[in-house]
């Protein structure tokens, strides 16, 4: 059965980093490009960041840029979220995604099949 897992959420003060891992099993990982969402407490969930499975382009919401950086290990199946400087706004549960041959529009959540389950990440002051 395919699935993805999140990992590496957790509790961090304001500027510190933490990075979070998404493992890809039961499905041909290099076939499927990556989206990172988020949802904050009362928020619908939006666009973090993305890789596509063509040539591991990427793409970040305005909100991130600089900040965070995605990253994927083919030979693991599995996708990393960096997040540096992380800011209060940054809470949320942090979900990953996997879109089938597909590498455009990465930033619109109907473009994914696949979600994890989520993982928490809790910025403090």
């Amino acid at each position: 059965q395919a699935q993805l897992v999140e990992s590496g959420g957790g509790l961090v003060q304001t500027g510190g980093s933490l990075t979070l891992s998404c493992a890809a099993s039961g499905l041909t990982f290099d076939r499927y490009s990556v989206g990172w969402f988020r949802q904050a407490p009362g928020k619908g969930r939006e666009f973090v960041a993305s890789i596509s499975y063509s040539d591991s382009s990427t793409m970040y919401a305005d909100s991130v840029k600089g900040r965070f950086i995605v990253y994927r290990d083919h030979t693991i199946g599995t996708a990393y979220l960096q997040m540096n400087d992380l800011k209060l706004e940054d809470t949320g549960v942090y979900y990953c995604a996997g879109a089938y041959l597909i590498s455009t529009w990465l930033d619109d959540s109907d473009r994914y099949y696949y979600w994890g389950q989520g993982t928490q990440v809790t910025i403090s002051p």
